[in-house]
């Protein structure tokens, strides 16, 4: 199983200081995360790790305009060249109006 713990994530094409950013925390099966940045003021996640990696969770997260996003997600890993994990990521959203898609996350490199 993957170690999600102390991981940060942000989107795969998004880059800079103004991309939010996602700093996973996990307890056994149990992963959730933190997030903010760029149009995010407060976002998190919490759900499950599978055997293989694989993350199903919740979302929910305020916007820069106050608008309030909740969502699930089911995420996928893979194992880049350099180490590092990007998920891809099948969400769809409840609230403010239904929608689904695919994102990528890219772990942040150690600094």
């Amino acid at each position: 199983m993957i170690n999600y713990d102390g991981r940060l994530f942000r989107p795969a094409d998004e880059d800079g200081a103004e991309a939010p950013v996602a700093r996973y925390h996990q307890d056994g099966d149990v992963v959730w995360a933190e997030f903010g940045g760029g149009r995010v003021r407060r976002g998190s996640i919490a759900g499950t790790c599978a055997p293989d990696g694989a993350l199903r969770f919740g979302y929910c997260m305020v916007l820069a305009d106050g608008e309030l996003i909740l969502g699930s997600c089911d995420s996928v890993p893979d194992l880049l060249d350099d180490g590092r994990i990007r998920l891809t990521e099948r969400w769809q959203r409840y609230r403010p109006h239904a929608a689904t898609g695919v994102s990528c996350l890219e772990e942040v490199p150690p600094a």
